[in-house]
């Protein structure tokens, strides 16, 4: 008779191997972005983009229609267009995506842990690597039993915002022991962030010179996805409301657009690449574009907007278009997710700020431990 197969519970579990409560309870926040391939190639990009446009919140299309679409038609020639691009904003180190993700987190949890000892954070990806199964089988591995989940998405959208709810909570279902769980759906109206925005373009404007006009640009989803209940074109025009009004632009002065977009349905307008066009064809010469919907620099900013864009304004009688940065590694944005997590953090006893907190409780437990695992023949 054949064993039956693993439970995947088990599986997942069987790598504690020290009991939660002889160790001090940890937290985490988990940090996800959206991914990037493992090298600028096309055989690097076709696992990657069929991860990515597998995702039934990213295509909402019936899927053996969508199945003929992406493999006959899409993968085999989106690949090695998509490898050029990100072969233009490659490193040394890597994609940039990653690169600056990881500074971003590593000095995040720099900043929290100078108070807040036993808050650890773990950087993870959608799609590619670092994956999120990864990150959640850290948590029995180092007694994370709490979870504050962080998609690095300021405005919710549920092509990305929910997709990271699906893959963690999915991948939670794995663990015999799940630990307290909190997730951060959004923070465009967060003051924080809208100020680190504004300062952002303000320090760009005082080095570069004021524009003629300065360009929001949020990436694209399709208009049904808006006519269906998402929040995320109200949320981008809100983000960009605000950041005006605290640089005090008039209505003139700045637009939003809409970039990215794939396929022959429509998707939220205006488009940018459409609006770049038009925007030098109307005398325009000096823009600045920045785009508030992404938190670290990837290929839709360096790329898309910085190398692409700035062309296609050039080529329709622009003089110059200057890309703002995202806020990356910046100390503004490390304070403000350090904000925003000490705030969705209240109340659990990692973000209490005591060092001490429980260390007599826990020697007393490691105490009681021991003697019942003797008694158990465990020890």
């Amino acid at each position: 008779m054949s064993e039956s197969p693993p439970n995947p519970v088990d599986r997942v579990d069987a790598v504690r191997r020290v009991p939660a409560h002889r160790e001090a309870a940890r937290a985490a926040v988990l940090m996800v972005n959206l991914g990037t391939p493992e090298a600028p190639t096309a055989r690097a990009l076709r696992p990657y983009l069929k991860q990515f446009l597998s995702d039934r919140r990213v295509i909402e299309v019936p899927r053996a229609i969508w199945w003929f679409i992406l493999n006959g038609i899409i993968l085999p020639f989106r690949s090695p267009r998509s490898a050029r691009a990100y072969a233009r904003v490659w490193t040394e180190h890597g994609s940039p995506l990653l690169v600056d993700s990881r500074r971003l987190a590593h000095k995040l949890e720099a900043e929290l842990q100078q108070d807040l000892p036993r808050v650890k954070v773990m950087l993870a990806m959608t799609y590619g690597k670092p994956d999120i199964d990864s990150a959640i089988d850290r948590l029995r591995r180092e007694n994370i039993q709490r979870l504050l989940v962080l998609p690095m998405y300021p405005q919710y959208s549920a092509t990305t915002t929910a997709s990271v709810f699906d893959q963690v909570t999915n991948s939670l279902q794995r663990l015999r022991w799940l630990p307290e769980l909190r997730f951060i759906n959004s923070f465009h109206h967060d003051e924080h962030w809208i100020s680190a925005v504004a300062d952002s373009i303000r320090r760009f404007c005082r080095k570069r010179g004021e524009p003629d006009k300065l360009l929001f640009s949020f990436h694209g989803i399709p208009k049904k996805n808006l006519l269906a209940g998402d929040p995320y074109y109200c949320q981008c025009q809100a983000s960009a409301r605000s950041v005006a009004e605290r640089l005090g632009l008039a209505d003139t002065d700045w637009m939003v657009t809409f970039q990215s977009r794939l396929g022959r349905a429509e998707w939220l307008k205006p488009y940018t690449d459409q609006t770049l066009e038009a925007l030098a064809k109307q005398g325009v010469k000096k823009l600045q574009v920045v785009c508030p919907g992404f938190s670290v620099d990837c290929l839709e900013t360096l790329d898309e907007i910085a190398v692409e864009g700035r062309d296609e304004f050039i080529a329709a009688g622009g003089e110059s278009l200057e890309y703002i940065p995202c806020l990356n590694d910046s100390p503004e944005h490390v304070k403000l997710l350090s904000t925003l997590c000490r705030r969705h953090g209240q109340g659990w006893p990692e973000f209490a700020g005591a060092r001490d907190a429980g260390e007599t409780e826990l020697a007393a437990r490691v105490e009681r431990s021991a003697a019942a695992a003797k008694r158990l023949g465990l020890d």
